[in-house]
């Protein structure tokens, strides 16, 4: 079992840049595919990046290039680093585990960070 929590949002002006981090606990962890996803109000949740437990990257267009995924399976750690920040980035962002993910269905989700981009 893996339990996740994001941190590092906040408020940032357009343009700007955060670099979201996922802790997770549990001895396995670099077993497990990590996600990001995010969801604005109204909106319907969006994927917006994912790390394989061998490092392999896939991103959503809407991101790609502008947004990283990383690991640190030593640390337990999963980051979003996002630049070039929008407005219409501003959301809450979670970041999710599991270890045979299909169809973007992830098994664990931590509890969200809020990101907000000013114009």
């Amino acid at each position: 079992q893996v339990r996740l929590v994001e941190s590092g949002g906040g408020l940032v002006q357009a343009g700007g840049s955060l670099r979201l981090s996922c802790t997770a606990s549990g001895r396995t962890f670099s077993r497990y595919a990590v996600a990001w996803f995010r969801q604005a109000p109204e909106k319907e949740r969006e994927f917006l990046a994912a790390i394989s437990s061998g490092g392999s990257t896939y991103y959503a267009d809407s991101v790609k290039g502008r947004f990283t995924i990383s690991r640190d399976n030593t640390k337990n750690m999963v980051w979003l680093e996002m630049n070039s920040l929008k407005p219409e980035d501003t959301a809450v962002y979670y970041c999710a585990a599991d270890q045979v993910p299909r169809n973007y269905v992830y098994g664990y989700w931590g509890q969200g960070t809020q990101v907000t981009v000013t114009v």
